[in-house]
């Protein structure tokens, strides 16, 4: 990251280096840190941010969840997420919103305060690099899903992604480049950090909320595909399903559509296949502000 960067943390702007916290902090030896991650678009009126709005309604959700307390309103976040993306220059990337319990807490479980909170805005081409045309190739993880009774699946918090952090690992090792979890029922639930669409017989299918993240970008993917005239069913997928599938594809925030060239042994000839090109194009033109039907996506942050 570039030196002169800098992070909105509890109402000021500070150099990058000095966004730190001790060791001992809850966040980081409990894992409580809680977190949103949005894109930030170019337009012909300054950067916009895709669907903020909804983004802080999931962050707040999972500060209920977990019974955390955020002291800032939505509508004073807006204006620190400005900030942050002006004072950075960025116009095509990322922000991401991580709020913490920085105290030390080498034997309190439940901190009783408010809690710490940091923005950063991050450029897609200067900072990440990211290559989103190319299909990937996906396994089935070995490792499973959390159970809603074990953790709330649909908070975004820290700890919820060493599950993630796992599955991805599982791929690593095995020579693929996303893992997908089953739930502990045995059904298709979710990647590390994306969401799972197979399509059959031009029809989209995809896991039902409730035993995975309530994914913004998922939810986008089928608010898109209504409008655009596809089929979208959300109910169970079986492992098996993806190996018969006529096309497979993932979502995220950083790759709203990326198509899955390889599942397990299986190679699909024609990755990205008609119903993943056409769901991709039409979200472009929706991050890029060309089309008017989603312009209420797109937060200006000028």
């Amino acid at each position: 990251m570039a030196a002169e960067r800098k992070v909105w943390l509890n109402g000021e702007l500070i150099p990058w280096e000095n966004a730190t916290v001790h060791i001992l902090s809850h966040g980081f030896s409990r894992g409580s840190a809680i977190f949103e991650v949005f894109g930030v678009h170019p337009s012909p009126n300054g950067p916009v941010a895709f669907r903020m709005d909804m983004h802080f309604r999931r962050f707040y959700r999972t500060a209920e969840l977990l019974g955390m307390e955020i002291a800032q309103s939505a509508e004073e976040l807006a204006q620190a997420v400005k900030e942050t993306v002006r004072v950075n220059g960025i116009d095509h990337g990322f922000v991401k919103i991580v709020a913490y319990y920085g105290l030390e807490a080498f034997a309190t479980l439940v901190p009783d305060v408010k809690l710490d909170m940091s923005i950063f805005a991050i450029s897609l081409d200067a900072d990440l690099g990211l290559d989103l045309t190319k299909p990937i190739s996906a396994c089935i993880s070995k490792w499973r899903k959390n159970h809603p009774a074990s953790v709330p699946v649909e908070s975004k918090s820290a700890a919820n992604y060493l599950n993630g952090m796992l599955a991805r690992q599982d791929a690593y090792r095995r020579g693929f480049d996303v893992g997908l979890m089953l739930d502990t029922h045995g059904f298709v639930a979710e990647g590390s950090i994306e969401a799972v669409f197979i399509v059959k017989n031009g029809a989209i299918r995809t896991p039902p909320l409730g035993r995975i993240l309530a994914s913004v970008s998922r939810q986008s993917v089928l608010d898109t595909a209504a409008v655009i005239g596809l089929e979208v069913v959300e109910n169970a997928i079986k492992p098996e399903d993806l190996l018969e599938a006529d096309e497979i594809f993932t979502s995220a925030t950083p790759f709203k559509v990326v198509p899955v060239g390889r599942i397990e042994d299986r190679i699909l000839e024609n990755a990205p296949g008609p119903v993943s090109l056409k769901l991709r194009q039409a979200l472009d033109e929706i991050c890029a502000g060309r089309d008017e039907r989603f312009k209420n996506w797109l937060q200006p942050l000028e």
